[in-house]
Order: structure tokens, then C-alpha cells, then sequence
């Protein structure tokens, strides 16, 4: 019996836990599309110089209250930024108040001691244009009197809004954006999120290139 026992533990329990993970990976290997044909940023954008186009991107709204902006800007910059912003495709977009530019150059300086900022993307617009993009994401939220939102969202390479379906945190199961507040939530969720498109695009690519061998 003892050898039987040993066997199983050899041979029975890595296929089952290998069975488990297969089907958490299939579980988890696409991540919902919530909305589509959200606006790309460069048609609220007077530098015209960022685009949602053919990158993944990690969208803000900040606002004007520096407090909320600089706590948000930050922990996503640790957590989030600091992980991918060398990845393929990978940007962080920040929306912002055009009359509050002279207090964020300040904020993005302080920023860039410790940071490499190349994929942070930093737009600045009217508050009309902002509220516009915003409601373009159709999530139940809404910015404040201040333009800012508490949540970072997903956009994908074809401009649509990214999230979960079967969040067990949420009402009704979706999530529509990550609170930046909660370090749990970028750590757990925003992180798992990013991991999993790039998978999907990972699979992707070697389906192309699969399909390039045979023809």
C-alpha cells in the first residue's frame, strides 16, 4: 500500500494539478469586452500626439484636486507602470485639465526622478472634451465636479473598453474600471487583467506564425 501511495503522490497528483490549471487558464484566457468604439484620444488631444490605436493602454482621469491626483498617479505608476511600461504596445494615458498643466508639469518632474516616463502619456484637454471621452467608456460611472474618476481602465488595441463579467466584488459582476486607490485591486485584479490580454496576444501571435509554417 505504502508504494501505491507513493506512485499516486508521483504521478496521479501532478496530473490532476496540472488538469486544474489547464482549466483555470482556459477560465481566464479572455478577458470580456465591455464596450466598444470608445473615442481615441487623439481627436480630444491638441497635440494629436497619442493615439488608443494599436496599443494597450491603462487609461486616468485625474482632474484638478492634486491630492486625489497625485495619491491615484502614483500608486498606479509603482504598481502598474513600473511592471509593463517595457512590454510591447504598453502605455499609460493621463486626461487632464488644460488649466491645471503648470501644477502637473510640477507632478510629472517629480516623477520622473524615479521614473522612466516614455510610456506615460500625459493629454491635456478642455473639460467638455474629457466628459466626452469619459461617457464614450458607457460605464455606470460618473467624474466629479473636479474631473476625476477613481478608477483606471483597460483599452485595447481596437479601442474597446476592457474588464471582468464575473467579478465577485462587484454588482452585477462587472468591472468596468480599478480603483486606484486600492493597492489590493491594482495588485490582484488591474495586474491579472494586463496579464491576460497579453496572453491572448501571445496565443495569437503563435497561431500567425503557426499558420505562416504550414501555408
Amino acid at each position: 500500500m505504502k508504494k501505491v501511495w507513493v506512485l499516486g503522490s508521483l504521478f496521479i497528483l501532478p496530473l490532476v494539478f496540472y488538469i486544474f490549471l489547464s482549466k483555470g487558464i482556459y477560465k481566464y484566457s479572455n478577458l470580456p469586452i465591455l464596450t466598444e468604439n470608445v473615442i481615441d484620444i487623439e481627436e480630444i488631444s491638441s497635440a494629436g500626439n497619442s493615439s488608443f490605436k494599436d496599443k494597450l493602454s491603462i487609461v486616468c482621469f485625474l482632474g484638478s484636486d492634486m491630492n486625489s491626483a497625485k495619491a491615484s498617479l502614483f500608486n498606479l505608476n509603482q504598481i502598474i507602470y513600473k511592471r509593463y511600461y517595457e512590454k510591447p504596445l504598453f502605455q499609460l494615458i493621463a486626461v487632464l485639465p488644460e488649466d491645471k498643466k503648470s501644477e502637473y508639469e510640477e507632478v510629472i518632474k517629480e516623477l520622473s526622478v524615479f521614473t522612466n516616463t516614455k510610456n506615460w502619456h500625459f493629454v491635456y484637454t478642455n473639460n467638455e472634451n474629457i466628459q466626452t471621452l469619459f461617457h464614450s467608456f458607457k460605464t455606470p460611472f460618473k467624474l466629479n465636479d473636479n474631473l476625476y474618476s477613481e478608477n483606471a481602465f483597460i483599452i485595447d488595441m481596437e479601442l474597446r473598453l476592457r474588464g471582468r463579467k464575473d467579478d465577485e466584488d462587484t454588482k452585477g459582476g462587472k468591472l468596468y474600471g480599478y480603483n486606484m486607490r486600492s493597492v489590493s485591486t491594482l495588485k490582484d485584479k488591474l495586474k491579472d487583467d494586463i496579464n491576460i490580454i497579453y496572453y491572448q496576444l501571445k496565443k495569437s501571435r503563435e497561431k500567425k506564425e503557426r499558420r505562416k509554417r504550414e501555408i
